[in-house]
């Protein structure tokens, strides 16, 4: 064991520290104790203020009575940040109540009715700015969806063509965007299902959010490209909070966004589902 780690930590009778999955962003670990175990996070490289935004939002999420792992604290060792949590036990579940949580969290807006958050989204190798704004079109498209197609052009993943025709699906989300009445909901901000679980006793909990206040058809439009969320998911939602009349057309705005994320970040591999998004969009 990391004799730093043990006199850093606060927690008393650290026994093993465990790695375990934890994501492409982290270095996961359990953390046994002569206690309950805990979940430990390090990202080598970063200030603590790297799981700034990590942290409000778990905060966030006990606020609005989301079950969600709890901050126990945080800090750097002589390498990188640290994030200390309670550690969940995993179970089976319901998709039904997993629909009608995050319908739950969705309904928490933020009071002022704008759209952000006071930290800056942190994903590794890619960073958003979430300053506060009345528009949801100028948060999405300008500085999320154009930062990522200024990120992949750089890399050399896209040609003229392929940026051209994001300018064209870029002309129809704003034209639709506009017709569009956004809430500022509380978002989870990558809601794929490697961040929920179900627990021992059958609740469902969210985790590793990268927490936003904007139109909750973003944290749909992510369940939609990796699979995990279940037709009863999507009944429950709706029976809890309807969604308004074009949604599931919008929802492959924010299908394409977490495409883009990932050829951002893993190349290749994804050029071919975002051609498809991007098509699906201009075919409508």
């Amino acid at each position: 064991m990391n004799q730093e780690w043990i006199e850093k930590l606060p927690l008393d009778g650290i026994r093993n520290i465990i790695p375990v999955a934890g994501g492409d962003v982290n270095d996961a670990y359990r953390v046994e104790t002569d206690d309950e175990p805990k979940f430990l996070l390090v990202q080598p490289g970063q200030s603590e203020a790297f799981y700034a935004a990590e942290i409000a939002g778990l905060e966030a999420f006990e606020e609005a009575g989301i079950t969600a792992p709890r901050v126990i604290g945080s800090g750097e060792f002589d390498d990188g940040a640290w994030l200390l949590l309670t550690y969940l036990k995993e179970g089976a579940g319901s998709q039904k109540d997993l629909g009608r949580m995050v319908a739950k969290m969705h309904q928490t807006h933020q009071n002022a009715g704008i759209f952000g958050f006071d930290q800056p989204h942190e994903g590794g190798n890619i960073s958003f700015d979430n300053g506060w704004t009345d528009s949801w079109s100028e948060l999405f498209i300008a500085r999320r969806m154009d930062v990522l197609k200024e990120r992949i052009m750089d890399k050399g993943l896209w040609t003229t063509e392929e940026s051209e025709t994001y300018m064209k699906v870029r002309d129809v989300m704003t034209a639709e965007l506009a017709e569009h009445s956004s809430d500022p909901s509380l978002l989870h901000g990558d809601l794929w299902a490697g961040n929920y679980m179900f627990l021992s006793d059958g609740r469902p909990a969210l985790f590793d959010p990268s927490p936003l206040y904007g139109d909750r058809e973003f944290d749909l439009g992510a369940t939609t490209v990796f699979g995990g969320f279940s037709g009863d998911f999507y009944d429950a939602y709706e029976a809890e909070y309807p969604l308004a009349e074009g949604a599931w057309e919008r929802i492959r705005f924010y299908r394409l966004y977490l495409l883009m994320v990932h050829l951002a970040k893993f190349g290749e591999i994804y050029k071919t589902s975002v051609h498809g998004a991007m098509q699906d969009i201009l075919n409508e």
